[in-house]
């Protein structure tokens, strides 16, 4: 799976809720009923900062990812918008 464009805004969908735990998030989708498992504490805060940043990317360097991190996070990033649990942000 290729990554989300990671210039672009995104935001968590508004049907998602993140329960932190230790191990990293839960993720529930009350729309699909689908339930995640985020045991990646960075991908936790890029999510949980998309809301606030212009762009994905800004999000992951925000949240201390180097720029070769960021395909591996943009693959991560692409396989929860698949799910649903993040969507495009409309201007």
């Amino acid at each position: 799976m290729t990554g989300i464009d990671l210039d672009r805004a995104w935001d968590l969908h508004p049907q998602v809720s993140v329960r932190p735990e230790p191990f990293g998030a839960l993720f529930y989708h009350f729309g699909t009923r689908k339930l995640s498992f985020l045991k990646d504490r960075r991908l936790v805060a890029v999510v949980q900062g998309l809301a606030q940043a212009p762009t994905a990317r800004t999000a992951c360097l925000a949240a201390g990812l180097g720029e070769g991190e960021l395909p591996c996070y943009g693959r991560a990033l692409a396989i929860l918008a698949h799910s649903s649990m993040v969507v495009g942000r409309t201007p």
